[in-house]
Parts: structure tokens; C-alpha cells; sequence
């Protein structure tokens, strides 16, 4: 009925159970503080993690196409340039058509460099939604949980995209 030899070996069982109980608490606290840090995000804070998923899932998605503006590939940072932009058009921070991959020099220091933008995305989605993008949005007002949701789409294609690529 013994679960151990020796007084060494019910030593070491006793250090495992111990050790085990402090790494289950351990990550019990870990879940409970993520739990708290969650509430305490305003909706300004989901906006920008929104946008970042979304982000990182415009550049996966264009890894192997050149600048939409200047059609170069280099080695240099590439970023998700909008067509128009977060600020003029927030209703069109989350639309797929209105962001593609786009090098640093064209996004930030030729303000997006919009012509070329314009004339690389008649070729790739066509005039008729292009125009669409350019016409007029109903506004809209996203909510914590629409914002939730977007965070949560955007990462899960996200990281189906980097299975594809491994």
C-alpha cells in the first residue's frame, strides 16, 4: 500500500505535489488578474488592439505583393495603409478593400502617396469599388464587443494565414 520506497522518495513526492498545487495556483491568479485587466479596458483600448489585429492581418494577407503605391518590394518596414484614411472615413478603418500593404516611405512620408494608391487599386478591385470607397458611409459607432469581435476575427485569419505560410 506504500507509494513510496523511502523516507527520500516521499520527500521528493511531497516537493512534486507542492510544486504542482503552486504552479496550479500560480496560473489560477494569472487568469484572474487577465480577467480584471480586461474590465479595466476602455473602448478606446479595443480600438487599437481592433486595429492592430486588423493590421497584421492586411500585411499576412499581402506578404507576397509589392507597396499598393509604389509597386516595390524592398526590405524596408511595411505598414497597412488606407486609402482613406482612419481619420477622415472611421467608418472604413475595418473594411478590406480601403487597406493593403503599403512601404513606410509611401504611407508616412508621401501622406499614403494617393494617387499611385488610387490607380494600383482600379487595377486590383476595379473602378466601380473604388468609387464605392469613396462615396459616401453611414457612420458608425462600434461598441466594445462589435470592437471584441473584430479583434477576435482579424487574429484568428491572421494566424490561419501564418499556418498557410509555415
Amino acid at each position: 500500500m506504500q507509494k513510496v520506497c523511502c523516507g527520500d522518495c516521499a520527500i521528493s513526492l511531497g516537493n512534486l505535489k507542492k510544486a504542482k498545487r503552486e504552479r496550479t495556483q500560480a496560473a489560477q491568479e494569472r487568469k484572474e488578474t487577465k480577467v480584471k485587466l480586461e474590465k479595466l479596458k476602455s473602448r478606446s483600448d479595443w480600438a487599437k488592439e481592433a486595429q492592430t489585429a486588423f493590421n497584421r492581418w492586411v500585411r499576412l494577407r499581402d506578404a507576397d505583393k509589392p507597396c499598393i503605391s509604389c509597386g516595390r518590394h524592398h526590405t524596408g518596414q511595411y505598414h497597412a495603409g488606407h486609402y482613406m484614411s482612419r481619420g477622415a472615413r472611421p467608418e472604413l478603418a475595418y473594411e478590406p478593400l480601403n487597406c493593403h500593404k503599403q512601404c513606410s516611405p509611401c504611407n508616412l512620408h508621401l501622406s499614403g502617396n494617393v494617387a499611385l494608391y488610387r490607380q494600383s487599386l482600379v487595377r486590383e478591385i476595379g473602378l466601380q469599388q473604388v468609387e464605392w470607397l469613396e462615396g459616401p458611409h453611414d457612420p458608425k459607432h462600434y461598441t466594445v464587443d462589435d470592437l471584441k469581435a473584430i479583434k477576435a476575427k482579424y487574429t484568428a485569419l491572421a494566424r490561419e494565414l501564418e499556418k498557410q505560410i509555415s
